[in-house]
């Protein structure tokens, strides 16, 4: 006669898939102290261990690469939520900002169709690039919010890119002490959501 041995019952694990740039990605900063790995430290902190963060982010990804490459990602992963936090690149080689915003709603479309939640992380441009420009890209984010009812983070960047310290030399990435302050804009609009 064999002994029947009962397995710990497993908690039911959901993705967190998060589709981003190098403000995700880690550029510049040891990835263990980059915003991602600060989630996932904070989740375990909370309790919430159901969680797998996966990063899928690129540096230089753009919201055509991102397109394209989320099929595959939503196949291979099958999300629960997922940050999309794309644009930026796009912004700053000056990309038809109508083109960005077809992209990122193709995205929220993908997500929303597999069963996952999408989050819309905003992203701003410098005024260099013209008052029309930067207000039109500025305006994509919201107005993709309102159309497809996704939560959003109005500014990644929020009380980073204007404060001394907090951005690396090349004036685009957040340092390592800026990390926690990514977390913390992120944080208010993920953890009702996580929970």
């Amino acid at each position: 006669m064999f002994a029947v041995l009962a397995l710990p019952a497993v908690a039911s694990q959901n993705t967190l898939l998060i589709v981003g740039d190098s403000l995700s990605a880690a550029y510049g900063v040891p990835s263990e102290t980059a915003w991602v790995q600060l989630l996932r430290n904070r989740l375990e902190s909370k309790g919430l261990n159901d969680w797998e963060v996966v990063n899928a982010s690129i540096s230089g990804e753009t919201t055509d690469g991102g397109a394209r490459r989320l099929p595959d990602l939503l196949e291979e992963n099958e999300p629960d939520v997922v940050v999309i936090e794309l644009g930026g690149n796009d912004g700053l080689r000056g990309f038809p900002p109508n083109v960005i915003e077809s992209n990122l709603a193709s995205m929220i479309e993908k997500v929303q169709t597999s069963g996952a939640r999408a989050v819309l992380v905003g992203m701003q441009i410098p005024p260099n690039y013209g008052q029309r420009y930067t207000e039109m890209f500025a305006e994509i984010y919201p107005k993709l919010s309102d159309r497809y009812d996704t939560a959003l983070v109005p500014f990644f960047l929020d009380g980073i890119y204007n404060q001394a310290g907090l951005m690396q030399d090349d004036g685009i990435h957040p340092t390592e002490e800026a990390q926690g302050k990514l977390l913390e804009n992120v944080w208010p609009v993920l953890k009702p959501i996580l929970q």
